[in-house]
């Protein structure tokens, strides 16, 4: 497992906030498929699961995520704590692709399940997407109209920032950078760690910048390919944009959806959005 992935007790809080409104939206007497795109280890969801749970309301948990590994450490939590829920997984890039409506059949009839669903995009992992457009049109083309939306981000001005290294700006970055110079097998007298704002993209970035001309190999899942990269050069290995309210606003409305609930913590730092197709 990638060792920067961490547990978030802002999801948790946020998520417990936001209890009550979806207990009262999920329709009398139907029961929710809870998707969660980006699962990592599941335990974001693991308390609003167990809720619903108790109630009845929780019909399967489909994980997805980029990475193998983290849904094979999601199926294993899973299965431990609700060993009498359906599990299903698979890899996806939602900033690629809509999520396969085969994923949502049932294994009996092989047709579409129409159960409702709450899809999560937690882990403020929306702001690290390159085009956040699409991911969100993605995700509009994979929704149903009982549907919700749940994702997570951090609020504020990108291009204020203080270039004060907190957060996942510290040690996401920090465990990134590493895992990329072991495997790909640069040393680290030959490189250094840039973190700034990035205007292009209106984001924090952190970026290797190369002190030397390299050529790197790469082979791994498939992929066998040589880079060259010349002195001076960076790449960006993080990135993560902040949101301004009015500018979620506008980015929601553009992707064929409608806010219908939001919160934020209570140092007003991180907003929980919950949308659904307009």
């Amino acid at each position: 497992m990638p060792t920067w992935y961490r547990t978030s007790s802002i999801e948790v809080d946020l998520l417990k906030k936001n209890f009550k409104y979806f207990n009262e939206n999920i329709q009398s007497g139907k029961r929710v498929n809870i998707v969660d795109v980006g699962a990592g280890n599941s335990y974001p969801v693991k308390n609003f699961i167990q809720r619903l749970n108790k109630l009845g309301k929780i019909n399967k948990y489909i994980a997805l995520d980029i990475s193998e590994e983290l849904l094979h450490l999601s199926k294993n939590n899973f299965r431990k704590w609700f060993p009498f829920i359906d599990f299903i997984s698979s890899t996806i890039d939602i900033e690629n692709s809509s999520i396969p409506k085969i994923l949502f059949q049932n294994k009996a009839s092989l047709e579409i399940d129409d159960t409702a669903k709450i899809f999560f995009h937690l882990g403020v992992t929306i702001g690290n997407h390159q085009n956040r457009d699409e991911v969100l049109k993605n995700f509009r083309d994979s929704m149903g109209k009982n549907d919700f939306l749940v994702f997570t981000n951090e609020t504020g001005s990108n291009s204020q920032w203080d270039g004060n290294v907190r957060g996942g700006c510290k040690y996401h970055v920090e465990e990134i950078y590493g895992w990329v110079k072991n495997n790909i097998g640069i040393k680290s007298e030959d490189c250094e760690l840039v973190r700034k704002y990035d205007l292009k993209t209106d984001s924090i970035v952190a970026n290797i910048k190369f002190s030397r001309n390299y050529i790197i190999n790469l082979s791994r899942m498939g992929i066998d390919k040589k880079i060259e990269i010349s002195e001076g050069e960076e790449i960006t290995i993080w990135r993560h944009h902040k949101y301004e309210i009015p500018k979620l606003l506008q980015e929601i409305e553009c992707s064929g959806l409608q806010l219908i609930h939001y919160n934020t913590d209570k140092y007003k730092s991180h907003i929980m959005v919950i949308c659904a197709v307009r």
